[in-house]
């Protein structure tokens, strides 16, 4: 069965905000729901550590503080988002090498075109899967 991303309208729009918002550079935040599942709970944006337009740091700090908030209310960490700036939503190779949780889903927001994009991968020993994203409540 293929993995499925499924979010909020509002987690969506708050993912494409902060997105936005960190232009220049590259935005970074991380999903909350069931690790390995499909449904993210919440959103955690983080401070892109890097300061970079190409490429995307989390400090481990940020990252424990959401850890430890996510176990707060019964979640996990289930995946991290990104944007590229001026490129596709497409994982690059600096994205899949960083990519070391096979049950985490990878989602990138693209920039690139006047419509920010979003699109949700898994990548497992280096193998780039496409996920459908849905996205509740746009009805």
């Amino acid at each position: 069965m293929t993995p499925v991303l499924r979010l909020s309208r509002e987690i969506y729009m708050e993912m494409t905000g902060h997105a936005l918002r960190g232009l220049p550079e590259e935005a970074c935040g991380l999903l909350v729901g069931t690790y390995g599942g499909e449904e993210v709970v919440r959103f955690f944006p983080t401070e892109n550590a890097v300061a970079s337009a190409l490429i995307y740091e989390i400090d481990p700090r940020e990252m424990l503080g959401v850890d430890r908030e996510a176990q707060a209310i019964g979640a996990d960490i289930m995946g991290v988002f990104h944007s590229h700036t001026h490129s596709d939503a497409y994982p690059s190779p600096t994205d899949v090498a960083q990519a070391l949780d096979p049950g985490w889903h990878y989602v990138l927001v693209s920039l690139r075109d006047t419509h920010p994009v979003l699109r949700s991968y898994s990548v497992v020993d280096g193998v780039i899967g496409e996920e459908p994203v849905i996205v509740t409540g746009l009805e």
